[in-house]
């Protein structure tokens, strides 16, 4: 029963339909992705050893202050919708860890959920992160995702996302941004790369093995 979960999971990973960067891969998989912003660089590496979960490590170097985080993450699936040609998910993100800036290093914690559902021509999502370092960082941040696929790929083929991303950030100068951005995705592979409407640059690059 084992190998068939496996096997289904590794099946729905590999479908234009789940071919998003999401933190659970299937059992045994591991995941790089990297990030960059306004805000942030972000580096982060996961292993799923559950279906439901999957464990892994976070860099971030936050431009203002220019300070940097280490922190162990876990990832945890709440909910999953699978219906005919469609999937919804939950999930809880939540990390602890070391910030530091200027030799001085305080303890760091951070919690959210991202939420997203999907068919092959429409994708919507939301996710939150509420982060403290003590006096050197905060963050309470939210993001909204609208996107919508221009043709329908077959498996093995390149799947292309048109998407609208919106940021509001409670502890940032600007709180509010959008910025229009493409998605492809490729195999095991997926790159994202957009420009907000204050010319800030957004990549996004994720690998799953």
């Amino acid at each position: 029963m084992k190998i068939v979960h496996q096997a289904l999971c590794l099946g729905l990973l590999m479908l234009p339909l789940a071919a998003q960067a999401r933190p659970i891969t299937y059992p045994g998989g591991w995941s790089l992705m990297t990030m960059n912003d306004m805000d942030v660089n972000s580096a982060e590496v996961y292993y799923t050893p559950d279906p439901n979960y999957s464990i892994g490590w976070r860099h971030d170097y936050w431009r203002d202050p220019k300070a940097n985080m280490d922190a162990a993450q876990l990832n945890y699936l709440l909910k999953r919708w699978n219906n005919p040609g469609s999937q919804g998910n939950l999930y809880l993100k939540s990390g602890a860890g070391f910030a530091y800036e200027d030799g001085e290093s305080q303890a760091a914690v951070y919690a959210g959920v991202a939420a997203d559902w999907e068919d092959r021509r429409y994708y919507v999502s939301y996710s939150n992160e509420f982060l403290t370092a003590g006096d050197i960082y905060k963050k309470a941040s939210h993001t909204a995702r609208v996107g919508i696929a221009p043709y329908k790929g077959d498996s093995g083929d390149l799947h292309t996302w048109l998407m609208l991303q919106a940021d509001y950030d409670h502890y940032r100068d600007n709180e509010f941004s959008v910025t229009p951005l493409v998605r492809l995705f490729k195999g095991t592979t997926l790159g994202e790369v957009g420009v907000n409407l204050d010319g800030g640059v957004y990549f996004h690059l994720m690998k799953t093995f």
